[in-house]
């Protein structure tokens, strides 16, 4: 199946709600989001059609969601890219020392999987990351669970490397997450 894969536009919001439900119904969802069904089916159509124009083209330009979209018009999986600043607000604890993009709400649909669809999403978000002159991207990173293996493996499969920072998970500092990050290559 011939997926496209592009940035969302402001008017998809219903599209982003669904999308972003589904990825929450997932058995996997407790470690790789951080939120619940019931968190987000709670917000209203102006929360999604917030979100839908801050991932698209129209927005702030620190934010892209990219989907893919089956031939029937299904949307199968969506990463978002955002953009980090030196002198922006600390997030996971700590400031970041370089302009670089964080790569968050990964998610495949399950009979979607396999099909090389995250690589897609991903090349897709960091080559738009990689596009930017202002500010100039020197890193991708991205979070996991510590305990959630296939999605580890799915980001090092596409080149991602745990670069050996780790953070409590919000909400149960008992549990990590692993940082995981592709640097700019310098020819670049």
């Amino acid at each position: 199946m011939e997926h496209v894969i592009r940035a969302v536009r402001a008017d998809e919001w219903p599209l982003v709600k669904e999308l972003r439900l589904a990825a929450l119904r997932d058995p996997v969802a407790p470690v790789a989001f951080l939120e619940t069904y019931e968190q987000s089916v709670a917000h209203s159509d102006a929360f999604w059609q917030d979100r839908a124009l801050g991932g698209s083209a129209a927005g702030s330009g620190d934010v892209r969601q990219f989907v893919a979209v089956a031939p029937d018009g299904r949307w199968d999986g969506s990463v978002t890219v955002l953009i980090e600043r030196p002198d922006a607000e600390v997030r996971f604890g700590e400031a970041v020392g370089v302009h670089q993009a964080h790569v968050v709400g990964v998610y495949v649909r399950p009979e979607a999987r396999g099909a090389g669809l995250a690589e897609e999403l991903f090349r897709a978000g960091t080559d738009w990351a990689w596009s930017l002159t202002e500010p100039r991207i020197e890193r991708v990173r991205l979070y996991v669970h510590e305990d959630n293996a296939r999605a580890a493996a799915v980001y090092r499969r596409i080149g991602f490397v745990a670069t050996g920072r780790s953070v409590p998970m919000p909400g149960d500092p008992s549990a990590r997450e692993i940082e995981y990050a592709v640097e700019r290559v310098p020819s670049e």
